[in-house]
């Protein structure tokens, strides 16, 4: 299944999840260790990579996006592919700076909601330096 044909399905969805169980349970063969060890890297992953857009340039930011889309379609983690598509395009059609800032706000506010739901699935607390990273940011909008 294509990255298109993944978020076309989604979109069709009344309400978004934020972490989609059936398809990360199919993605990691339904065993429990690899579904951990595979959430734990996406949620760092979205933390580096909202640090590695912030303040990039629009070609920077474009890359960085596709990234962390590709790997929210790999877990299930429909919004956050939504925002960081949302960012990507944005970020490759020369948008304004209003434009790129609600994008990026847009994917701080689905990249917060997904760890936060990890940490509890995972029953463990948001990292210090992912809660200053988003927490900081989060009073400011």
């Amino acid at each position: 299944m294509t990255q298109a044909s993944l978020l076309a399905m989604v979109t069709r969805e009344q309400k978004p999840m934020t972490i989609d169980e059936d398809h990360l349970g199919r993605m990691t063969l339904g065993d429990r260790s690899l579904e951990r060890e595979v959430l734990e890297i996406f949620a760092r992953q979205t933390t580096l990579t909202l640090s590695r857009i912030a303040g990039a340039k629009p070609a920077r930011a474009a890359a960085a996006a596709h990234t962390l889309k590709g790997s929210a379609l790999g877990v299930g983690a429909w919004r956050v592919a939504r925002a960081a598509e949302r960012l990507e395009e944005a970020a490759a059609g020369e948008a304004g700076d209003q434009v790129m800032n609600a994008a990026i706000a847009e994917l701080e506010a689905a990249s917060f909601e997904v760890r936060a739901a990890i940490g509890v699935r995972l029953g463990d607390r948001l990292d210090e330096a992912a809660a200053d990273t988003f927490g900081d940011r989060s009073r400011d909008h």
